[in-house]
């Protein structure tokens, strides 16, 4: 089932859509059986790279339910917003997934699933403590940016001399808009992002949306994912991660852009956690290792 809900944003003279799809029967909801809602990363990529997911359907009659976030994909664009920190805010983001959640009437049994930026709005959901939220799964996703930027520094450390060169001429002028500092960034990105060879359709398609209309990406990310000008730049959940109630799992990779120190303090911090790395992964197991992350979702969501 495909379909979009309206969205009423204020300081839009328009009524926003948000696109979403579901993927299995969501009549057939039990107890142990809920439909999984998931975040795609970014901020500012759209589905298409998360679709692996839907092996949950057929594999644990788990219906899972995608969409695109304001301002990306099928859902409404808004480049006039370009900029506006105040517009692009963590609060838009988690009133269109209640909304979505009201509209599909789900609201009181559904499980959530929140990749990279994704994982830092389901983990400040979560905090909420919704009612009908019973699991959370936190893929590759930091508890603070701050710990995100530190760890990305490391990493880009051991890229080749001459990609570092490229970055730092391109960050210190202000052309990080230039084709020479994209390429280089995606020599990080083919080591901690997305390590297949070749890069799959999902994840290609989700990179080409972004870069189309960048709007949201630049505003509340920056230009890459290790030079993080925008306004998540001091995001932290730190503070608050014991009111997460729900039992939770966080998931990385071994060559991840979230390293285990962005990940040590959700396993520290919520009650009810398990934690798997995968061994043969960066930013992106369920494409990486896609079989043996569906049997560690599945396994913990039933």
């Amino acid at each position: 089932m495909e379909g979009e809900f309206e969205f009423h944003v204020p300081g839009v003279d328009k009524v926003c859509k948000t696109w979403y799809k579901v993927f299995g029967d969501l009549s057939t909801t039990t107890p142990s059986r809920r439909p999984l809602v998931a975040l795609h990363g970014g901020p500012g990529m759209i589905h298409n790279y998360l679709s692996p997911l839907v092996d949950l359907v057929d594999t644990y009659s788990i219906p899972v339910i995608l969409y695109d976030q304001l301002g990306n994909g099928k859902s409404t664009h808004l480049p006039e917003k370009a900029g506006d920190t105040s517009f692009w805010t963590e609060e838009l983001f988690l009133r269109e997934l209640e909304g979505l959640l009201a509209h599909l009437g789900i609201q009181n049994n559904f499980d959530l699933y929140g990749h990279s930026w994704g994982g830092m709005l389901g983990s400040r959901f979560a905090i909420s403590h919704p009612p009908g939220l019973k699991r959370l799964i936190l893929a590759n996703t930091p508890a603070s940016m701050v710990l995100w930027v530190e760890a990305a520094q490391r990493l880009r450390s051991n890229l080749p001399p001459d990609v570092q060169a490229i970055l730092k001429k391109h960050e210190d002028a202000g052309t990080t808009d230039s084709k020479e500092y994209i390429d280089a960034t995606y020599v990080f990105y083919a080591r901690h992002a997305c390590r297949l060879n070749p890069m799959p359709v999902e994840m290609l398609e989700s990179v080409h949306s972004m870069e189309t209309d960048p709007t949201v990406y630049l505003t509340m990310n920056g230009p890459s994912e290790f030079y993080i000008t925008g306004s998540i730049k001091t995001w932290s959940v730190l503070d608050d991660l014991h009111k997460i109630e729900v039992p939770t799992l966080l998931l990385n990779g071994r060559y991840d852009e979230a390293q285990d120190s962005v990940v040590w303090p959700f396993f520290l911090g919520i009650p009810k956690v398990k934690w798997f790395t995968f061994a043969n992964s960066s930013h992106t197991p369920h494409l990486e290792e896609r079989e043996l992350a569906i049997k560690l979702m599945g396994n913990f969501l039933t």
